[in-house]
């Protein structure tokens, strides 16, 4: 094998070592990004789902004290069961926040509330009371039993 045959092979078997080595440490930074973000983002869910989980207790404290009307604390029980535990919105005595939503979502709430008739907000309204109270003792079983609950 002549001398410049041999020189050229091992100057294109370098470049490749080189080529391949830049290619991966490129490699090895993008991994090393996209891990950080994972990491970042799981932490950022467990956050959020802290927060959600605290949310939850303190809105059934507020039942068990009396501090929030029922049907409120019902949506806002409901959509926060959604994200962190769903599964419970099928289960006796979480089902009551299910049931009640199911009851009063068609019902108008803030602006949609305001530029809306105000008899057909009375009505809307004495519907809304008459579903509290004849759930009442349901969801304050419900609440105590989600401020006792582990997630």
């Amino acid at each position: 094998m002549p001398v410049w045959l041999q020189w050229t092979l091992i100057i294109a078997g370098l470049i490749a070592i080189a080529v391949l080595s830049a290619f991966i440490v490129r490699q090895a930074r993008l991994l090393k990004t996209y891990r950080k973000r994972a990491d970042k983002n799981r932490a950022f869910q467990s956050e959020r789902r802290q927060s959600m989980v605290e949310s939850i207790h303190v809105i059934a404290m507020a039942v068990e004290e009396d501090q929030v009307e029922y049907s409120e604390a019902c949506l806002r029980l409901k959509g926060l069961l959604d994200h962190v535990a769903p599964e419970l919105l099928a289960q006796s005595p979480f089902r009551v926040f299910q049931e009640v939503y199911d009851q009063i979502q068609h019902m108008p709430t803030h602006r949609a509330r305001q530029a809306t008739n105000t008899r057909f907000i009375e009505k809307m309204d004495k519907e809304r009371r008459t579903i509290e109270e004849k759930n009442a003792d349901a969801i304050r079983r419900a609440a105590t039993a989600l401020r006792h609950h582990t997630f």
